[in-house]
């Protein structure tokens, strides 16, 4: 048995495996246990989207002062605000 077998061994190899630089020969082996392993096929499906998502541009329109602000204040980020968004005269 080679160390895809189990659960561990997949996690452990996630990123080789999404980022195509695992051996062909373990590739088939983690593709065999997440068809056994609903669970091992969340956890890869879910860091392939989180990739996806960080690999997204930006988007071009920042968000308006007033959503800022309220979203600092409601994580408790006043301090960080102050220094960010300047008063309005």
């Amino acid at each position: 048995m080679t160390e895809i077998s189990n659960c561990k061994g997949l996690v452990s190899s996630i990123s080789e495996y999404l980022d195509g630089e695992l051996p062909p020969e373990l590739c088939a082996e983690l593709e065999k246990h997440m068809s056994e392993c609903e669970n091992c096929t969340i956890v890869v499906n879910t860091m392939r989207k989180t990739i996806d998502l960080y690999r997204q541009p930006a988007p071009d329109n920042p968000l308006p002062d007033e959503i800022k602000s309220r979203l600092y204040a409601r994580l408790h980020l006043e301090d960080y605000l102050d220094k960010q968004i300047p008063e309005h005269p």
